[in-house]
């Protein structure tokens, strides 16, 4: 982990670990949580529509990774600016299952919880046992900067999406990362290079970059699902968000749509015309971004963690920068601007907690701008409330994030299956895209290796399905 913004600490999402997997054989207490008025209770008003009570204690755990806790010691000191009275009980730790688990069991959970981090808890354990409150009503709530405008309506595309659960809103991803391809704009432009807008004009540049004596592409072997994601962009903006959802709903044929073997067969080729780098197949992903950062590669595929976790090796005026995929054809039902963007780091707040209320009011105070904007300043790390960075001093990484948003103009999407089956992507898509990118399979065994894996969870009564609308 670095000391501010990590790649885990991005992709965490919502995903659970088998680590904290039991605790979705135990009986966590709590109903279906549309209740908000679970435990303490006060006045509704215009100024408190969530119905604080305004002495009641408020406890908060954070997980202590790779943004640390003083973000959340600064959030915590806003709410206290609006409810005094209140106690606020602060603690942090790495262990959030193992610290965690067993207050859920007996029905004694915090009122805010960050779960994240490798030992985070299963969330299909909480969801399943209705361990989590339903947030709908904070989505609905008036936001703190404007009471005109709702929460859900200060929110950046993708976020309430990885967040719900059977059609309810049960995790505030705090985080948001845009995902894309990275390039080094001082090399680009010392060579006159253009960053490709189509498939035919990536093919063209990758030729004259590996003649200058560059690898045209880096990517992680170990974590070669890295590569997975711009395929499944590149399909997603060819086929439109039809072709998402029926992966994320485990359709039968959906990863052998003609969208998805099209975007395969395009990676597939950077394989086959020699454009990746030489020994990639074993290199983790600071390797592999190392490589990257040291102009030995042009291009590679992450999110916009990328600059902080790499500050350390890259170059004083290197003038790193993010585009969206290259789009397939000059007909692709999405625009060239389309990318995915998602949120990470999610925050919950447990149906059994003393003071639900006051647990939703906090995110409430997260998602003001004052709070997003003293997150990303401390952590250099996007938050999921629109425009929050917006005059701030930002790295010409995160920078260009930032324009690949705006010039989006609200056109960002995300898959889900990651969220919903996180084996399905970490181990099965994984394995299949390290041969696709070592060429031991083909575009369309790819398609049919992932299938195979997609119609095996499925047809499992033990994994928990989840519909996408």
């Amino acid at each position: 982990m670095t000391s501010g913004i990590s790649r885990r600490g991005l992709l965490r999402g919502a995903a659970g670990v088998a680590a904290a997997g039991t605790i979705g054989g135990c009986a966590m207490g709590g109903d279906d949580a549309k209740d908000t008025g679970t435990g303490a209770k006060g006045e509704v008003s215009a100024a408190n529509p969530l119905g604080v009570k305004d002495d009641a204690p408020l406890e908060v755990v954070i997980f202590n990774g790779g943004f640390g806790e003083e973000y959340a010691k600064a959030h915590e000191a806003m709410y206290r600016e609006r409810y005094p009275k209140a106690e606020i009980k602060h603690s942090a730790t790495q262990q959030i299952a193992e610290t965690l688990q067993p207050r859920f069991v007996a029905g004694d959970p915090p009122d805010v919880v960050d779960n994240s981090g490798g030992s985070q808890i299963d969330f299909n354990g909480l969801v399943s046992q209705g361990a989590l409150t339903d947030l709908g009503a904070l989505l609905d709530a008036p936001s703190l900067d404007d009471p005109s405008t709702k929460v859900r309506d200060t929110l950046l595309p993708g976020i309430v999406d990885v967040g719900s659960y059977d059609g309810k809103f049960l995790a505030l991803n705090y985080t948001y990362s845009a995902y894309g391809i990275w390039y080094s704009r001082k090399l680009f432009q010392a060579k006159g290079w253009e960053y490709p807008r189509t498939w035919p004009e990536m093919i063209a540049l990758c030729k004259k970059i590996k003649a200058a004596g560059i690898a045209p592409w880096a990517y992680t072997g170990v974590h070669a699902r890295y590569m997975s994601w711009p395929i499944l962009t590149a399909a997603a903006k060819l086929g439109g968000l039809e072709v998402i959802k029926a992966i994320d709903n485990l359709e039968p044929g959906a990863w052998k749509s003609d969208a998805v073997r099209a975007a395969a067969e395009a990676y597939y080729q950077l394989a086959v015309d020699g454009f990746l780098q030489p020994g990639a197949e074993g290199m983790d992903h600071i390797q592999a971004q190392t490589e990257w950062a040291r102009g030995h590669a042009a291009f590679i595929s992450c999110g916009s963690w990328l600059e902080n976790e790499m500050k350390a090796v890259t170059p004083p005026g290197f003038d790193m920068a993010v585009a969206p995929t290259p789009s397939l054809t000059t007909g692709d039902k999405m625009s060239y601007a389309a990318f995915r963007g998602t949120g990470g780091e999610p925050f919950i707040v447990p149906a059994k907690g003393k003071n639900v209320r006051g647990g939703m009011e906090y995110l409430r105070v997260m998602l003001s701008k004052k709070a997003a904007a003293d997150f990303t300043t401390k952590v250099s790390s996007l938050t999921a409330v629109t425009g929050a960075a917006r005059g701030l001093s930002l790295g010409p990484g995160l920078t260009s994030v930032t324009k690949l948003i705006d010039d989006s103009q609200g056109s960002a999407f995300t898959w889900l299956y990651a969220t919903y089956y996180r084996k399905l992507e970490r181990e099965r898509v994984n394995a299949a895209t390290l041969e696709l990118l070592t060429k031991r399979i083909n575009a369309a065994q790819w398609c049919d290796k992932v299938q195979k894996s997609a119609d095996e969870f499925a047809a499992d009564p033990a994994v928990k399905k989840y519909k996408r609308a």
